[in-house]
């Protein structure tokens, strides 16, 4: 059976937000287009993977002779996003895979995120797996800009870390496990 593919091509919006308290958060990939709305589940790490290689791709192209695709250096200023994830945020699915790609003949970045498979490992047949369903969201450079730079916004804007073990602090009552012979 043929995967579900939901697919925006130049979508109104596609962010990366947060629902919950730091400590408890919930991130999601969310994108619209007019009355269509899309929410996936992702994990921090991998809101924070995807921006990085944005970047980077972006970063590559840009360096070429003549920058041939007007790739901005930073976020256009008209394309920052800082508004709440719009709702309401029903998670589509869990993602598990995601690809980053990049379509020359329109300048777009492409992205795909894939349901999380919950299966055993031994159980899997060697041929290739078909997903149920698949968010699929081709954005302009500009946009791609404004994406990162939210998403690294919204990874940072959790707990603090503590300076001296590295790991969130849960309030003021924090207590660091330092390596021996440290006090």
């Amino acid at each position: 059976m043929a995967p579900i593919v939901h697919h925006f091509d130049w979508p109104d919006r596609f962010v990366t937000g947060t629902v919950g308290r730091p400590g408890a958060r919930t991130f999601f990939l969310q994108a619209r287009s007019g009355s269509d709305l899309v929410s996936v589940v992702v994990e921090k790490e991998q809101t924070a993977a995807l921006a990085d290689k944005i970047d980077e791709v972006l970063d590559e192209l840009m360096a070429q002779d003549g920058n041939p695709f007007s790739i901005p250096a930073l976020t256009p200023e008209g394309l920052v996003d800082n508004d709440p994830l719009e709702e309401p945020v029903a998670e589509q699915f869990r993602a598990g895979a995601m690809s980053l790609g990049w379509d020359p003949s329109t300048g777009q970045v492409v992205i795909e995120a894939f349901p999380l498979l919950e299966t055993d490992l031994e159980e899997l047949d060697p041929v290739e797996i078909e997903p149920a369903e698949v968010l699929q969201v081709r954005i302009p450079v500009g946009s791609a800009r404004a994406f990162t730079q939210r998403t690294r916004e919204v990874v940072g804007a959790g707990r603090p870390l503590c300076s001296l073990c590295r790991m969130p602090m849960d309030g003021p009552d924090h207590v660091c496990e330092l390596p021996d012979g440290f006090r």
